[in-house]
Parts: structure tokens; sequence; C-alpha cells
């Protein structure tokens, strides 16, 4: 339990239900379906797309999906992959004859069909209690009558103010006569409205063979885009069959590749050969080993992890105890390893997370994201749309596992969290932050596992990672510097993060005493709220 005298909040506990996002109006709606008798899968889809909206940098229509559910609190949850796929016409010649040597953030090359709405239809029909108009009726309502600017979304806007700027289309819904909108005022989304309004009304066909799919490929194509109408029509996310490994007595789930979850599996075993430095989780051992952990858990992210479909990946042999041992042992425990040479990694990424848990105990842990802050920063004109910059994630090296190709999903950041004890899911979590996520699985539940934090202190707990991209250690101010100079010390290159690392939430099921306790990052403008 937290110092009450310290800053800080507790978590939220209740008995009924509980949501935790990272806006308070998309977990206040979700509340309100739950308290209307939806379910969980119904309260994440609403709260979702209510965030669509109010947390336009972070997530929207435009953007891809993922989804772990276990219904009634079953053992084994069930996932889903909303990511869509590069065109037909991707060809990694097309690339080469083009001299394009890397995907920018603001190209339509960087956009891959957009997923989020095909997954929102399958999982309310497969999972949900109520119809899909009826939960898109909050985002529309705030996207046509306004929403008031919080303060993180003021910060997002504010550091993408000259990347809005950039674009006509996108600086006329963001900025007002290139201003960004002052904390707290009213901004409106009236395109976005319509197409939500058709969404719900006409069904996610709307989206991607009528006229949403004309306004967003007619505009790809004008940028010069290798979209076609047939690559929208042929957009379908995927049941697919999750991952696990155990890691104190309980069952980790994720997502399973073309998504990093097997990285965040890979630093659990990893930390499950480490000692557990006493002195706590910001001490100079610990972030040492947790930091060769992630340059290790990465560099074989980068070299294995693309789309299944396309190649081979040894998920079970990356699982293996003897992997998670054999790279354990080649950690140097008084030296930082050096970097690799830099890689064409984007940054900068930003997602929602949403987990919800109801009164039956169906437990929905949901991600939507557009990647970077904005996504392309491209906005279709007629309806509005934000399309992400997934695609950016792609290799243009050739005979890579996540070398662009026709029809291939990116490399994927996004990965929500299950566990399950004793016959029964016991967590439903995720963390935001684009690559920070593996790691960021790992820091959160070490620190609640091992260290015996509660789940918002876990959360609070200052953060850190190696730029997969740069070698480059960001660490959040909050580490003391006494620690810094001493990892300085041992090599590691450090720089300060300009902004928070990552976001979280959480929500932990007490089957004995029907309990559900909450916790929503701090780092956001979010809360979790239960009844």
């Amino acid at each position: 339990m937290r110092d009450l005298s310290l800053p800080g909040r507790s978590p939220v506990v209740a008995t009924g239900g509980m949501a935790a996002t990272s806006h308070p109006l998309s977990t206040q709606t979700a509340i309100q379906v739950l308290l209307r008798g939806g379910n969980a899968m119904d309260a994440a889809i609403a709260a979702c797309a209510v965030q669509c909206v109010v947390e336009p940098g972070s997530t929207g229509i435009g953007g891809d999906c993922f989804c772990l559910y276990a219904p009634q609190g079953a053992v084994e949850p069930i996932a889903f992959n909303g990511s869509g796929r590069a065109p037909m016409a991707a060809e990694h010649s097309w690339f080469r004859e083009q001299g394009i040597a890397r995907i920018p953030q603001r190209s339509p090359h960087a956009v891959t069909t957009p997923g989020a709405v095909d997954a929102w239809s399958q999982l309310c029909r497969d999972h949900g209690s109520m119809k899909l108009g009826e939960l898109l009726k909050p985002a529309i309502f705030y996207a046509e009558n306004g929403y008031p600017i919080s303060s993180r979304v003021h910060s997002d806007l504010a550091a993408a103010a000259a990347f809005l700027a950039d674009d006509a289309s996108t600086a006329d819904i963001f900025l007002n006569n290139g201003q960004i909108p002052g904390l707290g005022t009213i901004h409106k989304q009236p395109r976005l409205a319509r197409s939500l309004r058709a969404i719900g009304e006409e069904g996610r066909d709307v989206f991607y063979s009528g006229w949403i799919a004309d306004d967003i490929v007619g505009y790809l194509q004008s940028l010069g885009g290798l979209h076609s109408l047939a690559d929208f029509a042929e957009t379908q996310g995927d049941y697919v069959t999750p991952i696990s490994v155990e890691f104190r007595g309980n069952t980790v789930y994720q997502c399973p590749p073309a998504g990093q979850g097997v990285t965040a599996l890979m630093l659990l075993n990893l930390m499950s050969e480490a000692e557990i430095d006493r002195t706590g989780p910001i001490s100079v051992e610990r972030i040492h080993t947790e930091l060769e952990a992630c340059r290790l858990a990465y560099r074989v992210r980068n070299t294995y992890v693309g789309d299944p479909d396309f190649s081979e990946i040894p998920v079970e042999a990356l699982l293996s105890r003897d992997a998670a041992q054999e790279l354990h042992a080649s950690i140097n425990r008084f030296r930082a390893t050096p970097p690799p040479r830099e890689l064409e990694l984007p940054n900068h990424r930003d997602t929602v997370y949403i987990t919800v848990v109801d009164r039956q105990r169906n437990a929905c842990s949901f991600i939507n994201s557009l990647f970077s802050g904005f996504g392309s920063g491209l906005v279709a004109p007629r309806s509005g749309v934000l399309l992400h910059n997934r695609g950016t994630g792609f290799s243009l090296a050739e005979g890579h596992p996540n070398c662009i190709a026709p029809r291939k999903r990116p490399l994927h950041t996004l990965i929500p969290g299950m566990i399950a004890r004793d016959g029964k899911a016991v967590m439903s979590y995720g963390v935001m932050g684009g690559h920070y996520q593996a790691f960021g699985h790992m820091q959160f539940l070490t620190r609640y596992y091992d260290y015996g934090y509660d789940l918002q202190e876990a959360m609070d707990l200052p953060r850190f990672m190696v730029n997969p991209a740069t070698g480059a250690v960001e660490m959040e101010r909050a580490v003391p510097s006494a620690v810094r100079e001493r990892l300085i010390a041992r090599g590691h290159r450090i720089e300060l993060a300009a902004r928070p690392i990552g976001g979280a939430q959480a929500i932990h099921i007490d089957w004995r005493n029907n309990v559900l306790t909450g916790a929503s990052d701090p780092r956001k403008d979010g809360c979790a709220i239960g009844y």
C-alpha cells in the first residue's frame, strides 16, 4: 500500500464492474454501457470509439486493433488480430525502383489498410450483447457536439503542432488558424461524426467498400499510394491462438506474431533467470539487468519477428527455458553491451489501451492505435478519417522477415495482456508506448509480482528502456541522478526522455472475495472507475 501522505492515487476497488482507460470520458462511457446491461466487450468498443474522437493523436478508426477476451474469466483468452495489410501492389521491387529506402511517417506508403473498424464489427457480433450502432453513439455525440481538450491531449497537440500544420486538411481539423486548441476549449470533428454514424447505421462495409473507402483510397492514390478498393474490400481481422509463458505461478498470455507479444514473454523469461535485487526496482543493479535484457530481447525481435504468413517465426524456441538461460548468461553484470548499428525504426508511438471487467467477470483487454502521434498525419477529406502509419514498421531490406510485400502485415507493437492463475483469468492489463510496450509489460509485472507494489504504484514508478533504433537509454527524470551517473559509468548512454514513457491500465480479479482492483497511468489523463 502506498504512503498516503505522499502525492499519488490509490487503486480503485469495486465489486460490480470496472473500466480503466487513458481518458475520463472514455472510462465513463464504458461504465455507462455496463450499467445499461452491456458486457465487457460492448463497453470496450464504446470506450475505444470515444477515444478515437477525444484522444485523436493516439487512436482513430483509421488505425488497427488487437484484443484478448476471457469470457466469464476463462483460463485461456480468445485472441484477435485486427491489423491491416500492405496493398497488393506493394512489391519490394517497386520501392527499390523508386529509390525508396525507408517509409517516412507522412507518406501514403505508411498506411496499411486500417483494421480497427472490422475488428470492432467482428468482436461486437461474436462477443458483444449490443449493436455496434448503439455503441458508437457516445463517440458520435462528442465528435458532433464537441469535447473539451484535456491536459495530455493538449500536450500531444503541442508536440505535434508543426507536423499537423504541414498538411492543410489535417491542420483544418486539429488547429485553429494555425494554433493548437487551448486547454479546456471545445473541439469538434463533424466529418468524423458523419463517418461514425454511417458505420453505425450501415455496418463495417461502408468503411471497406462504400463511400468512406472511396474517399480514403482516392485520397491515398492522389498522393502516390498503391492502395486499391480491392485492398480495402478484402480487409479482415483474424482470430488467432494466444501464446504464453509461466511467470511467478501465473500464465501470461499474449497475441502471437506479427505482434511483439513474444518479446514481452521473452523478457519475462529472462527476468525469471535474474536475481531480484532487494534494494528495489530503481537500483543500479536492477536497471542495468533490465536494460541488458531489453537489448537482447529486442535484437531477437528485430531478427525474427514478422508476419507468420510469410516466414517461419520460431516462437516455441524463442520462449524456451534454454533460450532464456542462454541469453541471460550472456549479460555482463558490470558493463553495458555496445549498441548495435542504428536501425531505421520509427519513434514516438501513441496508442490507447482499455481494460474492462463486467459483473459476469467477462474480461476484455483491448488496444487500438495510430502508431505514431497522429499517425501518418493524413486525413481523408470527406470522411475525416485520420490514417495510421503502421507501414513505417516494415523493413525495406530484401530477405528480412519484416520486409514489405503484397498483403503482408508489418511487425506490430500492439500487445494486449491477460494473466490466468488457478484456472481463471486474474488480470487484464496493457501498456501503451509503441516499442516500449513489450519492455513495459515486463516492468509492470515484475514491479507488481517481484517487488510487491500495488497496481497503481507499479505504474507510477519511473520508466526507462533501450531505444531499439539507436541503443541509447531513454529514461524518465524521476530516476535519481546518482543512479543515472552510475549507469553511465557502466557504459549506458542515457538520454532524459523529453516526454513521459508510455502508459498503462490494469484490472485485477480477486475471485475469492469477488473484488475488482483497477489502476490507470498518471502519464495520461485517464482513470479507473468501478461500481
